[in-house]
């Protein structure tokens, strides 16, 4: 079944899109131009609004994973890799924004790369994001996945990496599934240690964010740096 199938020319989405610019079509019709066809008895539209409802939203449904996604009634293969797609896309491109402007300077696009990376993630992990001099990403990495303690981000490890990359600072980010975003304490002591540690090496830990689905939340800050 095609994207248009039962809709007037005029009111088709990539017509409307041509015509109008993106701007004016709703969610689940930019969704349907990307899912390019329906299923039975529902079109690309129809299936677009289904999997959005299902969902509880476009950010659970584009943040979900293969497994999750190739469950879905009218997701194949196909589909699911251009939903896959379409999140690390804007991951990337929050990435280049951060490897060429200063990120010290543009603390939103931090947290919106950060939030696009964890946000969606049932699990914890912690990433380092690894500046350059003038505070320029040169790459961030994962350094732990899991309950996150002193015992799961290994200092001696990220400073290894910092030294590798020739950073001078780095900025942590790390995940709350359960959707609290107050630090806990063994958030705090960790970041405690960590710049402890970093300055032995003269490299500077920036900030420590922590990431929700709807929220990051800077400890520098809250003065918690």
């Amino acid at each position: 079944m095609t994207l248009h199938t039962t809709l007037p020319t005029p009111e088709r989405p990539r017509e409307r899109l041509i015509t109008h610019g993106a701007r004016v079509l709703t969610a689940p019709e930019l969704l349907a131009i990307i899912l390019r066809t329906g299923i039975k008895g529902c079109n690309a539209v129809e299936l677009a609004q289904r999997l959005i409802t299902r969902f509880g939203g476009l950010r659970d449904l584009l943040a979900a994973d293969a497994q999750t996604l190739m469950t879905v009634d009218g997701l194949g293969l196909a589909k699911t890799c251009e939903l896959l797609a379409i999140n690390e896309l804007n991951r990337r491109a929050l990435e280049e924004d951060l490897k060429s402007g200063q990120a010290l300077d543009q603390p939103q696009r931090v947290k919106h790369y950060c939030t696009a990376a964890l946000g969606h993630l049932r699990v914890e992990h912690c990433i380092a994001l690894y500046l350059d001099s003038q505070y320029r990403l040169i790459i961030a990495e994962e350094i732990s996945r899991g309950t996150l303690t002193q015992a799961s981000v290994y200092p001696r490890e990220v400073i290894k990496a910092g030294l590798r990359h020739h950073a001078a600072a780095l900025i942590l980010a790390h995940n709350h599934p359960s959707g609290v975003s107050e630090p806990s304490e063994a958030d705090l002591a960790l970041t405690r240690h960590l710049k402890h540690a970093l300055a032995l090496v003269d490299i500077r830990l920036l900030d420590h964010l922590i990431i929700t689905a709807g929220q990051a939340v800077s400890m520098a800050e809250r003065g918690q740096i």
